[in-house]
């Protein structure tokens, strides 16, 4: 592909793991289980869920849309880079390009809204207990996952607004395993100061929004339990948000350094990394801390695998 200033760029070549080719088998089949893995965990969840009388309640209809939410959030990369791992041409159109990074910032932005709306969910079950099966009824949880998925898509729209204005004049060699806000930015041959200030605006206002929902909501949480007589009872409270926690922690803690900044960082390598923890590992680790740490899970999951007729 030509690099002169008069061709604009058609497509990107994702360059993946160049520094780690000698291993290209090895990534592909861990990528692959970890995708294989991750897919079935979440579809377990959601089966389980909507199998089990006993789990249709607010926080586990919630904890059904997350599963859905990052089994499409995983999709959007994953697949892309195990084809990559096989192909020599590790090809994107400008268009698919575009399309995945619109994707991946809505699921995204999509998670963040939908992990506040949680934290409330469990703000109202434990601080408002005698108000709570009023105002969290089946309507209203219906119409706050819409809003987070909604908003995800609204708050994408922006940045994707923004880079579309851009121009591509080459190289096309996008140092990343998928097209992320980063590395599309300094690809392009325009001037991206006013974007990137923009973009980081958008951003933060996502992150910043639900981030501050969340730790209002477990900070009356932890006054309240606090204030529990007896450990049975504080222990109890404290294991039914733990898992939800650890959750907000490692997502926020990953999405807030990729992208709640005024600048790219300079080392692409550290990018992947941390990419690679919120895009690949975050979702397959959070089936398992929910799962293992939630015991009505469990005890549905046990009912529903049990051979029929067996006592």
């Amino acid at each position: 592909m030509s690099n002169s200033n008069d061709t604009l760029v058609t497509e990107f070549i994702l360059l993946g793991f160049p520094e780690l080719s000698h291993l290209q088998g090895l990534l592909f089949g861990s990528f692959l289980v970890i995708y294989v893995v991750t897919i079935l965990e979440n579809l377990v969840i959601v089966v389980t869920i909507r199998a089990s009388r006993q789990l249709h309640t607010p926080m586990y209809f919630f904890l059904a849309n997350l599963s859905v939410l990052e089994t499409l959030y995983t999709s959007v990369t994953v697949p892309k880079l195990l084809a990559g791992l096989l192909a020599q041409e590790k090809a994107i159109s400008f268009s698919g390009c575009l399309i995945q990074l619109f994707l991946f910032l809505s699921l995204g932005s999509s998670e963040c809204f939908l992990l506040a709306t949680m934290a409330c969910d469990r703000y109202l079950a434990i601080c408002r207990p005698l108000h709570y099966p009023a105002i969290m009824d089946s309507r209203l949880c219906l119409l706050l996952a819409l809003s987070a998925w909604l908003g995800g898509f609204l708050a994408s729209f922006v940045s994707i607004s923004l880079i579309s204005t851009l121009r591509f004049c080459g190289p096309n060699v996008l140092n990343h395993f998928f097209c992320d806000i980063s590395p599309l930015l300094q690809l392009s041959c325009s001037d991206t100061t006013s974007i990137e200030m923009l973009d980081f605006v958008a951003a933060l206002a996502v992150l910043a929004t639900s981030l501050l929902v969340t730790v209002i909501s477990y900070s009356h949480i932890l006054a309240t339990v606090l204030r529990i007589p007896g450990g049975t009872g504080r222990q109890k409270a404290f294991s039914t948000c733990a898992s939800h926690l650890v959750v907000v922690a490692i997502f926020y803690t990953t999405t807030i350094f990729m992208y709640a900044r005024p600048h790219a960082v300079s080392s692409f390598d550290l990018n992947k990394l941390v990419s690679m923890i919120y895009s690949v590992v975050t979702p397959l680790l959070n089936p398992i801390i929910y799962c293992l740490r939630n015991r009505d899970i469990r005890e549905a999951l046990t009912k529903l695998f049990q051979a029929p007729g067996h006592p």
